[in-house]
């Protein structure tokens, strides 16, 4: 018994040791870090087989305001893509040299709106606004969910180049509700729900992001059928993988965060958690190609929302292969992902025409937000100041496309200043569903500005909101209101649209009337369900590699 003890005490001593040594390196992020891998981390089930229901022949009876054969509808999100991460306009990634032609093909084909907007500048609110067409601060999800452990790291850790430290909001625990709570209310009719009721077939693959327990799950929120993962990411493939590339950012806690929790699962409807088959793009796809064979007699809905290119790095041996002339290692994985985001989304296009759907199918494309500062690339969202975590445009400017055959003239430019908000308004005119009568919906249909492409549309301002810092859009005119630091940016976007001056000193009678409205927005939205429990700086002009100076321009955000 003795010889017990003393071994029990030499293993506390060692791991005291330990943690001392990791306490020292890095801090307590550092030590939360470690506790993620060993005690969060979970190996899931081999992969499973889907099987995606073939509907009954005729089904329920769909309606559209011309009695026409009612579309197909196919959304597509990609997941923190940059507006320069595409080749459409003249940019790319590496100067060009990585094209996205499927992409593309969606915007030379169809409707591509000139400036378009994220609904926020974080993914889990803007996914939020894509699904209800409300802005989410209207029903509390003003914040991303995040587990308070993740906070925690973000909220005690400063990088080497990290000019500002972060900020934990350890006051607000009492206001925190369970991780697996901080969901989409019941209350919200999303998408799926509106198109269901109209006897649509309606099915989600990929991200859903906007609540982990059961009962705030896409198959609860008018879904079908929904092959989704848990939380807001996943690995692409195990980290040692045989057909994989990856690369770790060390000067990211967001990353390193990542990587020790290690997710690679996915789940089909309430199902357990397995393990993808493949790199989970391509596999994504696999699953998207099986849902669009089994519905094809049937109008349906699918949302399939990719991770990439979003942090964790990973990309296939052949991607990356095939970008030799790239000589960053970050870049080329990133771009490696890109490449493999447009072609898999070339699959799905050729899939609709295989199967004699591609005509009367709308396909819809946008990113959740802009590219981020912490994948430490330069670039991303040029032309653009800002990124992720940001309101400048370089966080909230994000491509939407809308490919529709049988109605969408090719390669249209409505030049209406538009946001997510808008597609659910814009899929039920579509489609002839009735919009909710009993809530404010926000967004506007948008197929009347196809047809009239230089009218600017209807006057109406657009609001974002994370905590105190706000920002309104109406007309030409922009402002960002920021408490931390307390600054105004007034621009105006039409002849400033990569927002390089700031005329909120030259303007104070617009800035007084603009927080005017601002104020009387603010009034109409809600309290947020969850707090937000840590903020960091962000650097408008520099990604996460590069050092800041006092001269550098930021913002605190928060979640």
């Amino acid at each position: 018994m003795k010889k017990l003890a003393i071994a029990f005490a030499f293993l506390i001593s060692l791991l005291v040791l330990a943690v001392g040594g990791l306490y020292l390196k890095g801090g307590s992020a550092e030590v939360l870090l470690w506790a993620v891998k060993i005690f969060l981390r979970q190996e899931h089930e081999s992969n499973k087989e889907v099987t995606w229901a073939i509907p009954k022949a005729n089904g329920d009876a769909v309606q559209t305001p011309t009695g026409t054969k009612p579309p197909n509808v196919i959304l597509i999100v990609a997941d923190d893509l940059g507006y320069n991460d595409i080749s459409l306009n003249g940019g790319g990634l590496a100067n060009g040299s990585v094209p996205t032609p499927h992409i593309n093909s969606l915007a030379q084909q169809g409707a591509n709106f000139d400036t378009s907007y994220s609904g926020n500048a974080t993914c889990a609110p803007s996914r939020a606004a894509i699904m209800t067409g409300r802005y989410p601060t209207r029903f509390g999800f003003e914040f991303t969910p995040t587990p308070k452990q993740f906070m925690k790291v973000i909220g005690h850790y400063k990088g080497d180049h990290q000019l500002y430290d972060a900020i934990y909001h350890k006051d607000r625990e009492k206001d925190l509700i369970p991780y697996e709570t901080m969901g989409l209310p019941q209350s919200e009719i999303t998408l799926a729900k509106l198109l269901k009721g109209n006897g649509y077939r309606t099915l989600h693959v990929g991200k859903w992001h906007l609540g982990d327990a059961s009962e705030f799950r896409s198959y609860q929120h008018g879904f079908d059928q929904s092959l989704s993962f848990p939380h807001a990411s996943s690995l692409y493939l195990p980290e040692n993988d045989p057909n994989v590339v990856n690369s770790q950012q060390s000067f990211d806690i967001i990353d390193r965060f990542q990587w020790a929790a290690g997710s690679f699962g996915m789940r089909f409807n309430d199902g357990e958690l397995f393990k993808p088959k493949r790199y989970v793009t391509d596999y994504m796809t696999d699953e998207a190609e099986k849902a669009i064979e089994a519905n094809r007699n049937h109008p349906f809905f699918l949302y399939l929302a990719y991770t990439a290119p979003h942090t964790p790095l990973q990309a296939t041996k052949e991607d990356y292969a095939a970008l030799s002339h790239i000589e960053d290692h970050t870049l080329r994985v990133y771009a490696a992902m890109v490449r493999n985001l447009d072609r898999n989304i070339g699959r799905v296009l050729q899939t609709l025409k295989d199967k004699g759907l591609d005509d009367n199918t709308i396909v819809i494309f946008t990113s959740d937000n802009g590219g981020a500062h912490y994948v430490g690339l330069d670039g991303l969202n040029s032309p653009y100041r800002g990124w992720k975590a940001t309101f400048f445009e370089g966080g909230i400017r994000v491509p939407l496309f809308m490919r529709w055959p049988a109605a969408i003239p090719k390669g249209v430019q409505p030049k209406v200043a538009v946001n997510h908000i808008d597609i659910f308004s814009t899929v039920a005119a579509a489609t002839g569903a009735k919009l909710p009568s009993d809530r404010p919906i926000d967004g506007i249909n948008l197929l009347p500005q196809i047809g009239k492409p230089a009218d600017k549309g209807p006057e109406r301002s657009l609001f974002w909101r994370t905590d105190t810092y706000r920002v309104i859009r109406k007309g030409d005119w922009k402002l960002q209101v920021t408490q931390n630091p307390k600054k105004d940016w007034l621009y105006n976007m039409a002849i400033d649209p990569t927002e390089k001056n700031n005329l909120a000193s030259k303007e104070p009678e617009r800035v007084a009337a603009l927080k005017k409205e601002l104020e009387a927005f603010n009034a109409t939205q809600v309290k947020p369900s969850w707090p937000s429990m840590a903020e960091a700086a962000i650097a408008i002009d520099k990604n996460l590699r590069q050092k800041m100076t006092p001269t550098d321009e930021y913002v605190y955000y928060g979640n």
